[in-house]
């Protein structure tokens, strides 16, 4: 979301920022509604001031006994008053419709955000670890759990549809440890409160964090009026709505594990198999409230969080700088985080860490106050992976194969699962 007085004093430099992410220039529509609004504004001032001036005229005419200028008068302050409904309701819809263009506008990136037209204009920044040398062929993690009898897409499907899968015996225990061990990990060593959320969450809370109203076919809504978070990132980052924090709040750093429901697009291709693109998943969410000056550097700092996940599980991973055409809608920058498949022989995003700026404060109306004199300020917010929890298992299921199916677990998950390997039938 963006301050219409920003736009106004610099609508060059806007087009131009949004124009990296593919936007056609758009200041001089969103000027041009600000002057329609401006204008409704002060005619709707110019009435109300007549309306008052008349109503006080009433008075001294009834005190003059001159009632046919009260008379007058009355019918006066009568016509005024349909003129002010007339334009509080002018006034309501141009401000909506400034809103809704304001609204379904992506953040501009940072400068050194790479420019490109999709994930191939991606910049790689490091790889981590040695992907593993097989002396046989690796699975993939879908045939590696049919052949467990651990994993099962069909029941599910008859349950559920597509998309979903039942885990159980000892893979079902391994992703709950995946889980337990990363929020241990992010809670005892990286500082982060552990928070146990809502699921479902109001429009308003989505519209914060700006999956809405863009978004609003990719996620899933009750009939009640709410949505089934897709991410913890959504009740997280509300955490801070409507307030105004302390400089001592600073940072704020929350984390939850949580189950996510995504609506997830498409119906074909390798993807749609097993466990990689579910409608509803776990991960373990990362999410940053900072003062401004902060916020480069806790992205930074939250990467390399994420990125302790992959380590301490042995697994090779690389991270990547997303570029323009890739960057997710209230993102400045995103690193993407890869991890390893060798089923795949193919890197795949297991975690994506993102600086907001101030973005989605101005949605959620957070603030904070620099000091005790000053006048708040929004925060800025930042949300990562910390990680995917059913991508892990994916990871750690082909990492770890054995050429007869055996699954061996990690030592950092053995004191969780209470097993070391997870072993064919």
């Amino acid at each position: 979301m963006f301050d219409i007085r920003a736009v106004r004093d610099a609508p060059d430099a806007f087009d131009a920022a949004l124009a990296k992410r593919g936007v056609a220039p758009v200041a001089a529509r969103l000027v041009e509604l600000d002057d329609e609004r401006r204008a409704v504004v002060t005619r709707l001032q110019e009435v109300q001031t007549a309306r008052n001036a008349a109503s006080k005229a009433i008075g001294k005419a009834k005190a003059a006994r001159d009632e046919a200028e009260a008379e007058r008068l009355i019918a006066e302050v009568a016509a005024l008053k349909g003129a002010i409904q007339s334009g509080e309701e002018a006034e309501r819809d141009v401000a909506q419709r400034l809103e809704a263009e304001l609204a379904g506008l992506p953040n501009p990136p940072l400068e050194d955000v790479p420019v490109g037209g999709d994930e191939s204009g991606n910049v790689e920044l490091r790889r981590v670890g040695e992907p593993r040398r097989f002396d046989f062929a690796p699975k993939e993690h879908d045939a590696l759990g049919a052949a467990l009898g651990l994993m099962d897409a069909e029941r599910a499907g008859r349950i559920a549809g597509s998309r979903f899968t039942i885990l159980t015996g000892r893979l079902a225990r391994l992703e709950r440890a995946l889980g337990q061990f990363m929020i241990d990990l992010h809670v005892a060593e990286h500082g982060y409160t552990e928070v146990s959320p809502p699921l479902l969450v109001r429009h308003e809370a989505v519209f914060g964090t700006a999956q809405l109203p863009k978004f609003a076919g990719d996620l899933f809504a009750t009939t009640d009026g709410r949505w089934l978070i897709p991410t913890a990132e959504v009740p997280l980052t509300n955490l801070v709505r409507d307030e105004i924090l302390s400089a001592a709040d600073l940072p704020l750093r929350v984390t939850a594990l949580t189950p996510c429901f995504r609506s997830e697009a498409g119906s074909a291709g390798r993807d749609v198999r097993g466990m990689l693109r579910q409608h509803q998943f776990q991960k373990c969410e990362l999410v940053s409230i900072v003062a401004p000056g902060d916020a480069l550097g806790e992205q930074e700092r939250m990467t390399g969080c994420a990125e302790r996940v992959l380590a301490a599980l042995g697994l090779a991973y690389r991270v990547v700088n997303l570029c323009t055409g890739d960057l997710g809608f209230a993102a400045r920058r995103t690193y993407d985080i890869e991890v390893w498949l060798p089923g795949q022989g193919a890197y795949r995003e297991i975690s994506s860490c993102s600086v907001c700026g101030d973005f989605q404060a101005r949605r959620m109306n957070a603030r904070y106050r620099p000091s005790a004199e000053a006048p708040p300020a929004y925060v800025h917010t930042l949300n990562g992976s910390g990680v995917a929890v059913g991508r892990a298992l994916i990871a750690v299921m082909e990492t770890y194969q054995e050429a007869d199916g055996t699954i061996r677990v990690p030592d950092a998950l053995v004191r969780y699962t209470g097993f070391t390997e997870v072993p064919p039938p």
